[in-house]
């Protein structure tokens, strides 16, 4: 077996050392368990201008007791005193280790090796420790603890960053995000933001009368979305299958079921390319409702959206990438075709397939040269109007081409159009969420798939096969339904502002070495 390069470091040779020193001194540097009572924010917090006391108050134990535990961040020996700063999970605050009231527990003073050496000889930067001991204030003013009693909890074998030069490099943030969150506090406050977020979305759900599911991640069959899965076997049936790149199929087979709305936050897998705002790995949310349709999807989309700013921030208006944006609903409706008219200056009811193939200057020709009427009208959308939708906008009623899974429009001539009762949601010019009114049509649900099916044994790799499991529930009835999917990373970017969504991610997909 290969040893591990950090095995060769000076500061593990070092550290290791003194691991077995503190062993052979009796002391178990791995204890099981330690509660502190207090934390460093709330005694920030509880002392912001009350008085304390000072420190010959906190030697005879006349101040508050207190008790916290966290990682040594900053040590200074300062002759009978030494001061450092430990952080735990809230924050930092200040401990003064003194030469004679001080104790390490475990430990036994010796002539050569008092108590406050130990700690500045044996404990290094990083190691997590437990202090007990009397609040009070230095004549500086800094809140700072008087210790008592010292406990190792976690003796560290390799180093932290250093202090100076921090820990800048992204590649290495991302992939050792432990250490991004000990180096950068604000990294924690972001992913406390995520988990509000996520808690508000299944508060307000709920509220709405949606009752939250889990389905599986194993797939026998792969649908739902337009992208290419990964695949794995199943040894105990020896049988290939397919981690989800969706939650939509199961979801509505439990609305046949009769539960009649439903949602899932879950993780879905798409083998596709890494940039700004994709990963192979990433979170969903899919919400369903028997009765409902794409309108109703979208009054919920704005709602969610309005509520979360306001309990995130008490107001619609976001600043944001340099924009300033209003989520107050209701939010603006546009037909892609009109989308296109508007931001574009193409009318697409004016120009023929091959006008709009000339349009499309950046995509490849052969692909344009097989994509029918409806995919060249959404490549022009892509191209002519995505990037101007800064401000919230529904873009409504797609080309059936876009999706085998929608309902066709209810207005006759749309309809004829070949118009689907579809919308997407873009602000910033991206896309926050896709929904429909649900194809509930067992024949023409099949027949969709089936040609789903034929591209994909054509070689069209984001192709879905052919689910005859899912069109069989909709042959047994699947109600009237709307549905709606959002990424909930993508969510997450715009409310705390982050630019990629590594930055929201706390395991992001890294190259090895990168």
């Amino acid at each position: 077996m290969t040893i591990p390069e950090y095995h060769t470091h000076e500061e593990f040779i070092n550290r290791s050392a003194k691991l077995a020193e503190i062993r052979a001194l009796g002391i178990n540097p791995y204890p099981a368990q330690y509660i502190p009572t207090n934390t460093a924010a709330a005694l920030a917090a509880e002392y912001n201008e009350a008085p304390v006391g000072h420190s010959e108050e906190a030697a005879t134990g006349t101040t508050e007791s207190v008790s916290v535990a966290g990682r040594l961040v900053l040590f200074r020996s300062m002759g009978k005193n030494a001061f450092a700063q430990i952080q735990d999970d809230s924050g930092q605050i200040q401990i003064m280790f003194n030469r004679d009231l001080t104790e390490v527990v475990g430990f036994t003073p010796q002539p050569e090796l008092s108590a406050i050496k130990f700690i500045e000889k044996k404990i290094d930067l990083g190691d997590i420790i437990g202090i007990e001991g009397n609040i009070f204030r230095t004549q500086k003013g800094e809140l700072t603890i008087f210790a008592k009693k010292v406990t190792l909890l976690c003796k560290t074998l390799l180093p932290l960053p250093d202090k100076h030069s921090g820990l800048a490099d992204k590649g290495v943030r991302y992939r050792k995000r432990w250490l991004d969150l000990i180096c950068n506090p604000e990294v924690k406050d972001l992913f406390r933001l995520r988990s509000r977020i996520i808690r508000y979305i299944r508060t307000y759900l709920e509220e709405q009368g949606f009752l939250e599911v889990e389905t599986p991640v194993l797939q026998n069959v792969y649908g739902g979305a337009q992208a290419r899965p990964f695949t794995t076997l199943l040894n105990a049936l020896d049988q290939e299958m397919f981690l989800r790149i969706s939650l939509e199929i199961p979801l509505k087979k439990l609305l046949v079921g009769g539960m009649g709305r439903v949602f899932e936050i879950g993780k879905v897998f798409r083998n596709e390319g890494i940039d700004r705002t994709h990963n192979p790995e990433f979170t969903e949310l899919e919400i369903y409702g028997a009765f409902l349709d794409y309108n109703d999807m979208m009054v919920l989309a704005e709602n969610l959206f309005e509520g979360i700013a306001l309990e995130l921030f008490g107001t619609t208006t976001l600043a944001v990438q340099g924009h300033t944006i209003d989520l107050k609903a209701p939010w603006k409706r546009m037909s892609m075709k009109e989308s296109i008219k508007v931001y574009g200056g193409i009318d697409v009811d004016t120009l023929s397939p091959e006008q709009m193939r000339a349009r499309l200057t950046d995509h490849d020709p052969k692909e344009l040269a097989k994509a029918p009427r409806g995919a060249l009208i959404a490549l022009l959308f892509e191209t002519y109007a995505e990037k101007h939708l800064i401000q919230p906008h529904h873009i409504i009623d797609h080309p059936i081409e876009t999706t085998p899974l929608c309902k066709l429009h209810r207005n006759p001539k749309l309809a004829h159009e070949g118009l689907v009762e579809r919308f997407e949601t873009f602000i910033l010019g991206g896309e926050f969420c896709n929904a429909y009114t649900e194809l509930n049509d067992p024949e023409l649900q099949r027949k969709l798939l089936v040609g789903q099916a034929e591209k994909k044994l054509a070689g069209d790799e984001e192709a879905n096969p052919l689910d005859e499991e899912f069109i069989e529930a909709i042959c047994q009835g699947l109600p009237p339904a709307g549905g709606i999917g959002f990424g909930i990373d993508r969510l997450v970017m715009l409310f705390s502002g982050a630019v990629s969504i590594r930055d929201v991610l706390y395991f992001p997909i890294m190259r090895p070495g990168e």
